[in-house]
């Protein structure tokens, strides 16, 4: 530094990593001064002449209306098909109320799920939003802060965090996809963001838009009590077709490497007709499971109950649970005898498909292939273009993206979520399927989606092709209510972990003595049990249920116990969490 220049805290943090230690001391002999500068980060957006939309049809404008008229708070659910045009309808809506001098709050799901919205937003409003989200910097995330504070922003747009925003003039709220469970935070600080944005809306008095072509079952019986009001888009945007849905069974198709000869012979007939392929499966690396062909012993993690995935390409077995890896060997390290990985990750079936189509463009979107800055957009790029023939894909590309080529989309290993333990399973699975075929056929060509399964016979696929995913709603929330599940009943899940079984133990029991002892009659208790993965990252956990069909007695029996486990020993030992509403049981 020279004379009297300045330097931001930002650079002087990357710079200088320890120097915040010594600042009481170098204020003190006046070596330095802490001055506040007025940032002017965003004050002046990008702007652009807006361009007009194409003309909504009847179901579209009849929803547009209706939200426009609304001057007060009113949730309104828009359940729509996929390709339906929501999004035409929240621009509709966002242009209303910008020309009342009112901002704009956006939630999605997923960060990987802004850039089209972003693109969308520019062109249609003129205005680029200001963003926030888990991958802006400090610096970053304290301008956007500051420009939505001074209101300054008039569009913000964001995943969950994005509802603990500093808006002061808020006019409207729209939370896209509001089924997905990333709306919940799930560790630390937990809460609902889809919850807290109704209770946001509530506060400033104003309407609210929870969008989704699966929506929740807790969102569609708020429709049934009349606390929602549901707008219905039934038929798809344009001419655009729904695509046609088929199952191929895969007890008479073998396929030693995932892909059928069935589903090979389709992949061929697109690929002729010049049409896209997504290839998608829920689970990423080559091989979920690497077995000794001789004594039958499995790679597992040193510090999960969870089994190693393979990554050919790194050389390594990785747990996605704990992050822990380890250097990859073909030999058993109990037998010597060699080892084979079984299963399908997105690696192993982008190494099969380039052994099919070797002079076919192939690309791979999932987390691992979009880590570093930019991949993401570049991937996506290249899908939209129609560069990329053929796309493998995680639950990243299954909502919100539209790739004009796309005509077929295929489903490897379904069946998994056909017997989950978790009493969403089913919800899980349609919801998931709905939105992934949902990408195909999107312009003047009828789309095909294939699904591969061992179970054809399953009535799961009865209903969800003759009904789609209201069949599989009206008859899941049948058996919810029969067996008095969420939404018919309220949960709170009491979670602990500790590096020593007996710790969680002890806790897990004084939590149950405790609430036995001023138990109210309507509530009901579930274990004490381990955790279905009951050692993670080293740590042993198990959990404990509470059930009611009254929230307010749910709750007093929560605040209850709080109140009594705070003065007990155990809690010192664990690591304990109460979960209002949990997304995830297990």
């Amino acid at each position: 530094m020279k004379g009297k220049e300045s330097i931001t805290i930002d650079i002087l943090d990357k710079e200088a990593i320890e120097w915040r230690g010594q600042r009481k001391s170098l204020l003190k002999k006046e070596w330095i001064r802490i001055s506040d500068v007025r940032s002017n980060l965003n004050a002046k957006m990008k702007m652009s002449t807006p361009i007009k939309g194409p003309v909504l049809n009847s179901e579209q404008q009849s929803a547009v209306n209706n939200i426009n008229k609304v001057q007060n708070f009113v949730p309104f659910l828009l359940d729509g098909i996929t390709g339906s045009g929501k999004t035409e309808v929240y621009l509709q809506v966002i242009l209303e109320v910008l020309k009342k001098g009112a901002q704009c709050l956006i939630l999605v799901p997923e960060i990987g799920l802004t850039a089209q919205f972003i693109e969308r937003l520019i062109k249609r409003i003129g205005i680029e939003p200001v963003l926030l989200h888990s991958s802006l910097s400090e610096r970053q995330r304290f301008k956007a802060w500051q420009n939505i504070k001074n209101s300054q922003a008039k569009l913000i747009l964001g995943t969950r965090s994005a509802i603990f925003a500093p808006i002061h003039n808020l006019g409207i709220i729209i939370v896209d996809e509001e089924n997905d469970v990333s709306y919940k935070q799930q560790d630390g600080f937990r809460y609902s963001a889809r919850d807290l944005a109704v209770t946001k809306a509530k506060y400033f008095n104003i309407p609210i838009i929870l969008g989704s072509a699966t929506p929740s079952l807790e969102s569609l019986s708020l429709v049934k009590q009349k606390k929602y009001i549901r707008l219905g888009l039934e038929k798809r945007a344009s001419n655009a077709q729904l695509p046609s849905m088929h199952l191929i069974d895969m007890t008479k198709d073998y396929a030693p490497d995932g892909l059928s000869p069935s589903l090979i012979r389709i992949i061929k007939q697109h690929l002729k007709k010049n049409g896209q392929i997504l290839i998608y499966i829920n689970r990423r690396g080559f091989a979920p499971t690497l077995i000794c062909q001789s004594c039958n012993h499995i790679a597992q993690c040193l510090r999960c109950d969870s089994r190693m995935t393979v990554y050919l390409s790194r050389n390594k077995l990785v747990c996605h649970h704990c992050g822990s890896f380890r250097k990859y060997t073909e030999k058993c390290i109990i037998c010597n005898a060699e080892y084979k990985a079984l299963g399908q990750g997105t690696q192993r079936l982008e190494e099969v498909l380039n052994n099919y189509f070797p002079n076919i463009a192939i690309k791979r979107i999932d987390s691992d292939s979009t880590r570093l800055k930019g991949a993401m957009d570049e991937a996506l790029s290249m899908a939209n273009s129609g560069e990329a023939k053929i796309l493998v894909g995680t639950q990243m590309l299954s909502k919100g993206h539209h790739f004009p080529s796309l005509s077929l989309v295929a489903v490897i290993n379904a069946d998994q979520g056909l017997f989950s333990s978790d009493f969403r399973g089913s919800e899980r699975l349609a919801q998931s399927l709905i939105q992934v075929s949902g990408r195909a056929g999107r312009e003047d060509q009828k789309g095909q989606v294939v699904i591969q399964t061992e179970y054809p016979e399953h009535p799961f696929w009865q209903a969800l092709f003759e009904g789609g995913y209201k069949k599989i709603a009206e008859d899941t929330m049948k058996e919810r209510e029969a067996a008095s599940w969420p939404p018919f009943a309220y949960l709170a899940l009491i979670r602990a972990s500790s590096h020593k079984k007996d710790y969680t133990w002890d806790f897990l029991n004084s939590a149950n003595q405790i609430i036995e002892e001023e138990k109210l009659n309507d509530v009901n208790i579930m274990g004490p049990v381990s955790a279905p993965m009951e050692r993670k990252a080293g740590k042993y956990r198990g959990q404990l249920l509470l059930h009611c069909e009254n929230r307010k007695s749910l709750h007093q029996q929560i605040s209850s116990f709080i109140k009594k486990i705070e003065r007990n020993k155990s809690t010192h030992r664990v690591k304990w969490s109460v979960d209002i509403d949990p997304i995830e049981l297990f």
